[in-house]
């Protein structure tokens, strides 16, 4: 198998051709002296869209990167069809950090990728030569390249991709996923190879990478643990289960009951295993050291009778059993609550109390402040105006994106044991740290590594238990689904609908979402925060409809006759020199808009740099102004028009 690496994490191979795309062949990976698989094979064919299912530590993003190249397997091999263009999106892309935005998503390779990149770059200086930009114009003409500067427009809008000019180095974990994603669907390869896709994308990105996916001629094999998305994109879901690949054919309920009948099934054939194995143990006991040719069939039978026996049937899986603090009549009130950064509002005179049970879901573009609002809450941070009072006996356990409160030079079991140890069950029975832990399958082989030694749905775990055992009564939970598998995301939203204390949710797993909320704070921008009642999928089906409305209202209108005007009252021809202005002004003025987007979004990403967020708070003002100004001579000259 060979690969040509270009274009930083993405790796082509010649040129397309036909059907059946890649082949693996008896694959084998050891790690830590243990087989993560062995002997497994996969292929996939033209159109196909296939998702990588399994519990956390199978091996899932290293079968991926032996698919791509990136590894080499320990036995087996992998080939890809000859003429076929390979892209691959990682979970930790490698690249330099002084590249620019521009320099990562155009390909020099690529002649109608390299004019557009200078076209952008002409369209976001202002200050670009006449004689440049005609000469652009007229080779953007010469390769009709206007279809992909469009689908450039439409992606970097959609996944939120920061100004092209930025250097890489200066971007968030978040933001350079997305560019890598950006980079990824721009290149149009032939066969898409992502590990989980939609970590670091709102919800509204996730819908719209959901129906470029699904509604294309794309080949697709990608991990995820999104279930709406594997219900909408994925034509076959295969899941790696100790060791070995299993196939299905359907959606995510499909694969659920197949998985189902298919252990239950294992469970028969290694019990029955076991009876026939006492009986055949006998047998070989009872043999003759020196026993020839004799039995040999029997021989090799009894030694694959006695893999299969020793089949270990127990899986591994998380229980979250854990008191809840008593919670009084007042929960918590929110008082004409505001937040800005600069002249950046996050919040504008909010106001909401808190109720028994509220099981609250907070949605909104990413950088539009929901951290800012949710830490705000808990008194991390202050707001300009108004007050939080929560409850006396209102306890939080917040949950955070980063893996934070975690100390990495300690121990598992020493963070633990720095809160408690011993740890009440919802049973009111007390257990040990060590025990707690092994509970949340972190058994005691496991318990003196390093935390720095920890994979990140580890660490996400580990933050998850520090959490609980705190015995909350109000949970804040910030992201909590990057990271964990699907029965575990299974297994804490069977905790999360038995809660009986407050539930506040920020997660673009729409379908836990779903299940776990029945209000919304919707983050609209500019402050305002609309409280809907329903869950997610409600309020999707909310904003078509008011969508349809919309555009069906004009039509439902009488249209009034035209206005005949007096021959005295008409208005003056413009000047060709007022023509000029005035279709100027509508370039400038979008140009501007889109400075002051790229600003405000610079400021939802945060900054410590207290000089960085003056400069910022008064460049928005500049803007603020300058829009206004040419807003308002451009409404002038439009009357003439």
């Amino acid at each position: 198998m060979s690969f040509n690496p270009t274009d930083h994490n993405l790796r082509f191979v010649g040129k397309k051709n036909a059907l059946n795309y890649l082949s693996a062949e008896l694959v084998a990976k050891t790690y830590n002296d243990r087989w993560l698989f062995k002997d497994v094979s996969l292929g996939i064919s033209q159109g196909e869209k296939l998702a990588l299912v399994g519990n956390n530590g199978v091996g899932k993003s290293t079968l991926l990167k032996i698919l791509t190249g990136e590894i080499q397997p320990d036995a087996g091999s992998v080939s890809v069809r000859q003429g076929i263009r390979m892209g691959y999106l990682t979970q930790q892309p490698v690249i330099d950090e002084n590249l620019t935005v521009k320099d990562v998503l155009f390909s020099d390779t690529n002649e109608i990728a390299k004019v557009v990149k200078e076209y952008e770059d002409c369209i976001h200086h202002p200050e670009t030569s006449g004689d440049r930009m005609q000469a652009v114009l007229e080779k953007m003409e010469e390769l009709n390249a206007w279809d992909y500067e469009n689908k450039v427009h439409e992606v970097i809008e959609k996944l939120g991709v920061p100004d092209i000019d930025k250097k890489f180095g200066e971007l968030s974990g978040g933001q350079k996923k997305r560019i890598f994603l950006a980079q990824l669907l721009l290149l149009e390869p032939d066969l898409i190879i992502m590990d989980e896709p939609t970590n670091h994308l709102d919800l509204s990105a996730i819908e719209w990478l959901e129906n470029y996916l699904s509604g294309q001629n794309i080949t697709l094999i990608m991990v995820t643990h999104d279930r709406y998305f594997l219900d909408n994109v994925v034509t076959e879901i295969v899941e790696l289960d100790r060791g070995q690949l299993f196939r299905y054919k359907g959606k995510y309920a499909y694969f659920l009951e197949k998985k189902a009948a298919r252990e239950e099934l294992l469970k028969i054939e290694v019990t029955k295993a076991r009876n026939l194995l006492k009986k055949e143990l006998e047998w070989m006991r009872r043999q003759p050291k020196a026993r020839g040719t004799k039995a040999k069939y029997r021989i090799e039978a009894y030694h694959e009778l006695e893999k299969k026996a020793s089949q270990n049937l127990k899986k591994d899986k998380l229980e979250l059993e854990i008191k809840e603090a008593r919670q009084g009549g007042k929960i918590m009130e929110v008082e004409h609550i505001s937040k800005k950064y600069g002249e950046m509002k996050i919040v504008d005179d909010f106001s909401y109390v808190f109720k028994k049970n509220d099981r609250i879901g907070v949605v909104g573009k990413n950088g539009i402040g929901k951290s800012t609002f949710l830490d705000m809450l808990t008194g991390k941070t202050k707001p300009d105006k108004g007050f939080v009072q929560p409850g006396v006996t209102t306890k939080f356990g917040y949950f955070k994106q980063e893996s934070v409160g975690l100390n990495p030079a300690n121990r598992i079991i020493e963070e633990v044991k720095e809160i408690a140890e011993f740890i009440t069950l919802s049973d009111g029975s007390q257990v040990s740290a060590s025990k707690f832990l092994d509970i949340f399958l972190f058994p005691p082989e496991k318990q003196y590594n390093y935390i720095s030694k920890l994979s990140g749905g580890e660490k996400k775990r580990l933050q998850l238990l520090k959490l609980l055992v705190t015995n909350p009564n109000f949970l804040i939970l910030d992201e909590p689904t990057n990271d964990f598998d699907i029965d575990t995301l299974n297994v804490l939203e069977d905790f999360l609908e038995k809660f009986s204390g407050c539930l506040l949710l920020v997660s673009h797993d729409r379908y836990f979402m779903d299940h776990l909320v029945d209000q919304l704070f919707v983050f609209e921008g500019d402050g305002k925060i609309r409280l809907f009642n329903g869950n997610y999928s409600d309020y999707r089906s909310w904003l078509e409809e008011n969508e349809l409305q919309k555009t069906a209202t004009p039509l439902l209108k009488e249209v009034p006759p035209p206005v005949k005007l007096p021959v005295a009252d008409a208005k003056r021809k413009p000047s060709f020199k007022e023509k000029q202005e005035y279709e100027k002004l509508q370039g400038e003025i979008a140009e501007l808009e889109k400075k002051k987007e790229v600003l405000t979004q610079s400021f939802a990403n945060g900054s410590t740099d207290h000089q960085q967020i003056q400069k910022w708070s008064q460049e928005i003002l500049e803007l603020t102004k300058t829009i206004e100004e040419k807003t308002n001579r451009w409404l002038e000259l439009a009357e003439h028009m």
